[in-house]
C-alpha cells in the first residue's frame, strides 16, 4: 500500500470539509511550546552564546473525533515551529536553517475499529512499546510521525497482535513540521509485526521483526523484551539483532533490575552491542534507542547503540519541590576499534506549574575520550515549558 502527500491531503481534507462533520463529536487539543538548549562544546563555546544555543517557539493543533461517519474515525493535527537558530550546537546541527519558520500536517489519519480489530491508517505517531525501531521521540519540541497503515488485534485473551506497513517519516531533528521532511524509511517501505502477551503471570513478553525492502538489499530487524517481578524487585532483559544484506549483523543484548527504597525509584540497567556489523541499535527516524541504557544524550543518542559498545546505566527518581528529579550516571567503553571512554550524568526536573502547564529542566555533564583537542568535558543545558490546551 502506498500512502502519499495527496492521500494524506485527501484524509485533512474529509476531516475538516466532510458534511459528516457537522454530526461528529470532535475533541480540539492542541499545545504550545517553548524550548531552549546549549552546550560549551568542550570549552570552545560559551553557554548561551549564539553559536552554541539553539531555542525555539511551537504551535500544535489537533482535532479527533470516533463518528465521523458511522464507526469511522478521524484525526487531524498541525504543527509550526519558529527557531531562531536552528544550526548552533547546542541542537547538535540538527536544528533546521536559522531564523525560519517551518509547519505542516504532522497527523492526518482515519480510524475504524470491528470487535477486537482496530485499523488506522494515515499519517501518524508510532510507540516505541510496539515499534522499537521506528517510533516517535518525545524529548523535542513537537513528536515525529509517519506515513503508515496499522492494524492491531487482541482476540487472544491478554496478547495484543500489530501489523504496521511504514512507508515516510521525519526525523525527530531537522526541519521536521515541513512537509518536504517526510522521506521513505526504505525503497520499498518497512513491514513490522509485533506481539505483546500478558498470557504468563507475572511477565510480558514482547517481539517485533521489521522487514525493510531496498534496491541495494533488504534489512531484517527483531527485537525481543521480557519483563517480570520477583516481590518488589522488576527484572527485564532484552535483545536483538538487525541484519543488512550483504554485510555483518549487529546483535544486542541488555538486562535491567529496578526497585522502590523508600520514596525513591532505583534502577540499574547494562546493554552490550556486538563488535562487528555496521548499523546501531537506535530509532530509524532519530538519535535515541530501545536500549535500557538511554541516556539524556548518550553522545548525541549513539555511543551506547554502536557496535562495540558495553554501557552501564544507574537511575533514581522521586519526588520533591512539588514535582519530580531524576538523577542518571551512565559510563561505558566502545571496543570496535581503539577502546574509547565515555560518561554521562543526567539532572533532571519535572513539574506542573498549574493543570495545564509543565516545565522542564535538565543539566549534562559528559566526559568522552574520544574528543581529539580540548577538554574532554561538556556541559550541557536543556529547557523547555507546554502549555496544554
Amino acid at each position: 500500500m502506498k500512502i502519499t502527500k495527496l492521500s494524506l491531503a485527501a484524509i485533512a481534507a474529509m476531516t475538516v470539509a466532510t458534511g459528516a462533520m457537522a454530526d461528529a463529536a470532535w475533541d480540539l487539543n492542541g499545545q504550545a511550546v517553548g524550548y531552549t538548549q546549549t552546550i560549551d562544546q568542550s570549552g570552545n563555546g560559551d553557554l548561551f552564546g549564539s553559536d552554541s544555543t539553539y531555542s525555539a517557539v511551537g504551535l500544535q493543533l489537533g482535532a479527533t473525533t470516533k463518528s465521523l461517519v458511522g464507526a469511522l474515525g478521524a484525526g487531524v493535527e498541525v504543527s509550526s515551529i519558529h527557531n531562531n537558530d536552528g544550526q548552533a550546537a547546542g541542537f547538535y546541527n540538527g536544528g533546521g536553517n536559522a531564523g525560519t519558520t517551518s509547519g505542516g500536517v504532522s497527523q492526518a489519519y482515519l480510524t475504524y475499529g470491528t470487535g477486537k480489530t482496530s485499523f488506522k491508517v494515515g499519517r501518524q505517531q508510532l510507540p516505541k512499546s510496539l515499534s522499537p525501531f521506528a517510533y516517535s521521540e518525545g524529548w523535542t519540541m513537537f513528536k515525529n510521525t509517519f506515513d503508515a497503515a496499522l492494524v492491531a488485534n487482541k482476540d487472544i485473551e491478554k496478547t495484543t497482535l500489530v501489523y504496521a506497513f511504514v512507508k515516510n517519516g521525519n526525523r525527530s531533528i531537522g526541519a521536521y513540521a515541513n512537509e518536504d521532511s517526510y522521506a521513505p524509511l526504505a525503497d520499498d517501505g518497512v513491514h513490522m509485526l509485533t506481539a505483546s502477551t500478558k498470557a504468563i503471570p507475572n511477565v510480558t513478553l514482547t517481539g517485533s521483526a521489521y522487514q525493510a525492502g531496498n534496491n541495494s538489499g533488504d534489512t531484517t530487524m527483531l527485537w525481543g523484551d521480557a519483563k517480570t517481578k520477583f516481590g518488589p524487585v522488576g527484572v527485564a532483559l532484552q535483545g536483538g539483532q538487525i541484519s543488512p544484506d550483504g554485510a555483518d549483523s549487529t546483535t544486542a543484548v541488555g538486562a535491567k533490575v529496578s526497585g522502590k527504597v523508600a520514596m525513591v525509584n532505583l534502577s540499574a540497567a547494562y546493554t552490550q552491542v556486538s563488535s562487528k556489523g555496521i548499523a546501531n541499535i537506535s530509532n530509524t527516524t532519530g538519535i535515541k534507542s530501545p536500549l535500557y541504557t538511554q541516556m539524556v544524550l548518550n553522545n548525541v543518542g549513539q555511543y551506547h547503540a554502536r557496535p562495540g559498545s558495553k554501557f552501564t546505566k544507574l537511575f533514581a527518581a522521586t519526588k520533591a519541590g512539588g514535582g519530580t528529579v531524576k538523577v542518571g550516571y551512565g559510563m561505558g567503553t566502545n571496543k570496535s576499534s581503539d577502546a574509547t571512554d565515555y560518561s554521562e550524568l543526567d539532572l533532571m526536573y519535572v513539574t506542573k506549574l498549574t493543570k495545564d502547564i509543565k516545565v522542564f529542566g535538565a543539566y549534562i555533564l559528559t566526559n568522552d575520550d574520544d574528543v581529539a583537542n580540548g577538554p574532554k568535558d561538556n556541559n550541557f543545558l536543556r529547557f523547555w515549558g507546554r502549555y496544554s490546551f
